[in-house]
C-alpha cells in the first residue's frame, strides 16, 4: 500500500478524486446558500495559485538547468554519428508532433467538446495573491541556455562547464524534491476549481477517450519508425522490436526513460541485426535526447486543452512553430516523469498563450498517460538505433572490437 502510494500516477489520481470531490461538495453548500463552500474553496484556490506561481518561478531555472548542459555534453564528443544521432532524434520528435497536430485537427473536432468558458459558477476572489514572479521570462532563458552552451564549447571552458552541470543536479533535485511533490496539490487545487464551476462533469469523459487516442498514436508512430529503420538498414526490425518486451514494461512502471537504459541496453544487445558499439552508443544517448512519445502526447493533449478551456483550437502557423520549438525542447528534457512538459511549460506558456489553468490541467493529463509515452520513448530508441547501423553499413564505418564510435 504504502509503495503504491509512493507512486505519482497514483497520487495523482488521488489528488484528481479529492479535488474533485472538495469541488463538488463545496458547490453543493453554495446551492444550499452556506457561506462554508465558498470559505473552503477561497482556501483551495489561494493554495493552488502560490503552488501555481512557485512552478511558473522554477520553468526558467529548469530551461537553464537542462538546455545549456545538455549542449556542453554533446558537442563536446561531436563526431559524425553523434551529429546524426541528433538529428534523427530531432527529425523523430517533429514528425511526431506535426503527426499528432494533424491527428488533433482531425479528431478533436469530432469529439463535441464544449468550451468552459461559457455558463460556469463564479470562482470565488482569493484570500491573498503572493505573486513569485521568474528571474528571467522563457524565451531569454531559452536564448541564455543556448548562448552560453554553445559559447561554452567553442571555447573550450572547463569551469563553466562543470558549473553548469553541478547547476543541473541542482535543478533536477529541485524538479525531483519540490515540484513533483507539489503537483498532486497543486492538481487537486485546480480540479476542485474546475469541479466547483461545474465543467468537470462535461470534461472528465474526454480526457479519458483522449488518453486513449494517444495511446493508439503510440503505437502507430512505433510503427513508422521501426518501418523506415528497416528499409533503410535492410534489415528485419522485428529483429529489435520483439526484444523490447521488458524494457517497455519497466518504462511503464517508473514512467522514467534512464531507468529502463540497462534493461533496454540488454534487449538491444540480444538483437542480432544492431552493432554492438552502436548499441552501447545509441541507446543511453537516444535515452536522454530522443522522446518522441512524450512529444506526442504533449501535442495532443494541448490542442485539447486549448479547446477545453479557451474554446478554439490553436492555429496550424502556432502549432508547426510549437511543433518545432518542441523538439528543441525535447533534446534536452529531463529524464525524470513529467520531464518534457516541465521542460517546455515555458513554451506552452508564451507561443500557445496558455494561464495556470491551463498549464496546469496539462500537467494532469499528460502525467496520468506518461507512463506509456516513456515507453513509446524507450521503445522508439532501438529503431534510431537501427538506423545508425544502417547508416554505418552504408558508409563503410567499421566496427572496433570493445570500443565505443566516440
Amino acid at each position: 500500500m504504502k509503495k503504491a502510494l509512493g507512486s505519482l500516477p497514483v497520487r495523482l489520481i488521488i489528488g484528481v478524486i479529492l479535488g474533485i470531490a472538495v469541488g463538488l461538495l463545496c458547490a453543493d453548500l453554495v446551492i444550499l446558500d452556506t457561506d462554508v463552500g465558498t470559505m473552503i474553496m477561497q482556501v483551495v484556490l489561494t493554495v493552488k495559485s502560490l503552488l501555481g506561481s512557485l512552478i511558473s518561478f522554477c520553468v526558467p531555472l529548469i530551461i537553464i538547468g537542462f538546455i545549456a548542459p545538455s549542449i556542453t555534453r554533446l558537442r563536446s564528443n561531436a563526431s559524425r554519428m553523434l551529429v546524426l544521432a541528433l538529428i534523427l532524434a530531432y527529425v523523430s520528435s517533429v514528425c511526431a508532433a506535426l503527426f499528432s497536430t494533424a491527428a488533433g485537427y482531425t479528431l478533436i473536432p469530432a469529439l463535441s467538446i464544449q468550451p468552459t468558458v461559457e455558463g460556469l459558477r463564479d470562482a470565488p476572489e482569493l484570500l491573498f495573491n503572493l505573486e513569485i514572479a521568474p528571474i528571467m521570462s522563457v524565451m531569454s532563458a531559452l536564448v541564455f541556455s543556448i548562448l552560453v552552451g554553445l559559447a561554452a564549447t567553442w571555447t573550450h571552458a572547463r569551469v563553466i562547464t562543470q558549473v553548469l552541470d553541478e547547476f543541473q543536479q541542482v535543478i533536477l533535485s529541485v524538479v525531483t524534491r519540490v515540484v513533483i511533490p507539489i503537483l498532486p496539490f497543486f492538481i487537486a487545487g485546480t480540479f476542485s476549481g474546475l469541479a466547483y464551476e461545474g465543467s468537470i462533469t462535461k470534461q472528465l469523459p474526454i480526457f479519458l477517450l483522449v488518453i486513449l487516442i494517444v495511446m493508439v498514436g503510440h503505437y502507430i508512430w512505433l510503427a513508422v519508425l521501426y518501418g523506415l529503420a528497416g528499409a533503410y538498414s535492410g534489415s528485419n526490425p522485428w529483429e529489435v522490436l520483439r526484444h523490447y518486451g521488458p524494457a517497455y514494461l519497466t518504462a511503464v512502471g517508473t514512467m522514467s526513460s534512464a531507468a529502463p537504459m540497462a534493461v533496454a541496453l540488454k534487449g538491444a544487445k540480444k538483437s542480432s541485426v544492431l552493432r554492438q558499439d552502436l548499441t552501447d552508443f545509441g541507446i543511453p544517448l537516444f535515452a536522454n535526447i530522443h522522446l518522441c512519445g512524450s512529444v506526442l502526447t504533449e501535442t495532443f493533449f494541448v490542442m485539447v486543452v486549448s479547446k477545453v478551456l479557451y474554446g478554439h483550437l490553436p492555429s496550424p502557423g502556432t502549432m508547426v512553430l510549437f511543433c518545432f520549438l518542441l523538439g528543441i525542447f525535447a533534446v534536452g528534457a529531463p529524464g525524470v516523469p513529467g520531464g518534457t512538459v516541465m521542460a517546455s511549460l515555458g513554451l506552452i506558456i508564451s507561443v500557445l498563450g496558455f494561464n495556470q489553468d491551463g498549464t496546469g490541467l496539462m500537467m494532469t493529463i499528460f502525467a496520468l498517460q506518461d507512463s506509456f509515452g516513456t515507453a513509446c520513448n524507450v521503445t522508439g530508441d532501438g529503431a534510431l538505433t537501427l538506423m545508425l547501423t544502417g547508416y554505418a553499413k552504408k558508409h563503410n564505418i567499421h566496427e572496433v572490437p570493445g570500443q565505443s564510435v566516440l
